[in-house]
């Protein structure tokens, strides 16, 4: 009888180291899913938040002096360390996703893009960066700030890391439709932020 219950012990302990491992195995082996930290913000307005006046566009009539159609300011962390360049996007999601912005070769080593970009095919700051000409209500390079007077509309900023230094495919005639295919081409990682206006 003492004997059978040994043997049932020895069993039993036997039985529990050789489920150990497995288990142990089974832990280590399981995919791990990798968590981006990439992320965008500004502090013009929180993500979800009031897109302020003076981000607003100029050319929908009226004469609101705090309507200046200054870019807002932006910046962006935990990109991808293989990013060559940057390139942001930004659309109207409540208009058909028309696009307002379109920046890029934005160098890799920039984290942000201060407020009021210049309104200019290459721009002052940052240096080497290259903007699309709008073609919608105005008529200019770079940002068209939100123009919703009737409605409020919610605007999408993506900052997208691209695998080029340059996008060398575009030019100063380059629409935004063209620009947005090419970045999303060349777009490697991806963060966003909206506002409403």
């Amino acid at each position: 009888m003492r004997s059978a219950g040994i043997s049932l012990c020895a069993l039993l302990v036997a039985g529990a180291a050789g489920l150990a491992p497995t288990t142990a195995s089974a832990a280590s082996s399981a995919p791990s899913v990798p968590r981006s930290g990439f992320a965008l913000s500004s502090t013009a307005f929180a993500d979800g938040g009031v897109i302020p006046k003076v981000h607003e566009c100029t050319s929908g009539g009226g004469s609101d002096p705090g309507k200046r159609n200054e870019s807002p300011p932006l910046a962006w962390a935990g990109a991808p360390a293989a990013a060559k360049s940057y390139a942001i996007v930004m659309r109207d999601l409540d208009n058909s996703d028309l696009i307002h912005w379109v920046i890029y070769d934005i160098p890799a080593s920039a984290t942000s893009l201060p407020q009021n970009v210049d309104h200019a095919y290459r721009p002052s700051a940052p240096a080497g960066a290259r903007q699309v000409y709008y073609r919608g209500s105005a008529g200019l390079y770079g940002y068209q700030g939100p123009c919703s007077p009737s409605t409020v509309n919610t605007y999408e900023f993506v900052v997208h890391a691209l695998n080029q230094a340059s996008l060398s495919s575009l030019n100063s005639s380059s629409s935004t439709r063209t620009a947005a295919r090419a970045i999303v081409a060349a777009t490697i990682g991806s963060a966003r932020i909206t506002g409403e206006s």
